[in-house]
């Protein structure tokens, strides 16, 4: 058997936002927002997936939105790539799903509470060694939390998961896995197989059951993803290199060619012609 990595946004959201998807994702949920306890029994699925029926129309796989059972609102997203903005895209749906909540005339009193839950791809705050991290509305100075607990930011890091196969021990542990490592895969591993929701969801993720649409549009994703990322990549290099060249130009005047390419790691070629070129310049 062959999976699909659930870290698209087509996969992600036909494993867990479909119309069948509500015992996978109550199962998901239960684990990530409450350690494993069984917090939540029934929710309504708001945005069920829909097979795709037009090529880049991406707001069919934008996110999961779930209604609980105590009327919480959750919006699900995976994020694969790091991109300017994201943080307050985040912050900006969240604040959205609070305030429609209510029509005009009606009492704040019946806002319920909105639970943002993000996973990344990415280390989103590398200064901290946590898994997850929840964010909520506090006091400046003395961090005291503001009375009302309605608005809430929940992050998962996947590259700070390392977990091997033998070591999964919670349900957490074991969704987090499916997520990272399904792609890896080709039978489901017998830890694993033993949660029906996560069986259900390596089911689902069965690239045999996708129909020839589904395949292309996940093919589609994919590349998109694979051009972000390789976009990103050559960016982050040009601006190594531009920052490389203008400490190497400050140098000039101070160092021989020999002192600089061994300070900036440039080859003497190179540092030859930046003298050159400021030499034409000057």
């Amino acid at each position: 058997m062959r999976f699909i990595s659930p870290k698209t946004d087509f996969a992600f959201k036909k494993i867990f936002g479909s119309e069948q998807s509500h015992d996978v994702l109550i199962s998901f949920l239960n684990a990530m927002l409450y350690n494993g306890d069984r917090r939540i029994s029934q929710l309504e699925i708001l945005n069920p997936y829909l097979a795709p029926r037009i090529r880049g129309v991406k707001d069919t796989y934008l996110d999961v939105k779930a209604k609980l059972d105590n009327n919480t609102s959750v919006i699900i997203e995976m994020q694969v790539l790091n991109i300017e903005g994201f943080e307050k895209r985040i912050l900006y749906n969240a604040a959205k799903a609070y305030s429609i909540q209510l029509g005009i005339g009606q009492s704040y009193s019946l806002l319920n509470p909105v639970i943002a839950l993000t996973i990344t791809d990415f280390e989103m705050f590398p200064e901290m060694d946590r898994l997850t991290s929840r964010f909520i509305l506090k006091e400046k100075d003395f961090l005291i939390d503001y009375p009302i607990y309605d608005l809430e930011l929940v992050f998962v890091e996947l590259p700070k998961f390392d977990k091997a196969i033998a070591d999964l021990e919670t349900l957490a542990d074991k969704w987090l896995y499916f997520l990272k490592h399904a792609l890896d895969l080709d039978v489901v591993p017998e830890s694993m197989n033993s949660v029906p929701e996560i069986r259900q969801a390596f089911e689902f993720a069965r690239e045999g059951n996708l129909s020839p649409e589904e395949l292309d549009e996940l093919q589609h994703q994919e590349f998109f993803i694979q051009d972000q990322h390789n976009a990103i990549v050559k960016a982050l290099k040009q601006g190594k290199t531009e920052a490389t060249i203008e400490m190497a130009t400050k140098l000039l005047d101070m160092l021989d060619d020999d002192a600089i390419s061994r300070a900036t790691g440039l080859s003497s070629p190179k540092i030859a012609e930046l003298r050159s070129r400021r030499s034409q310049d000057q």
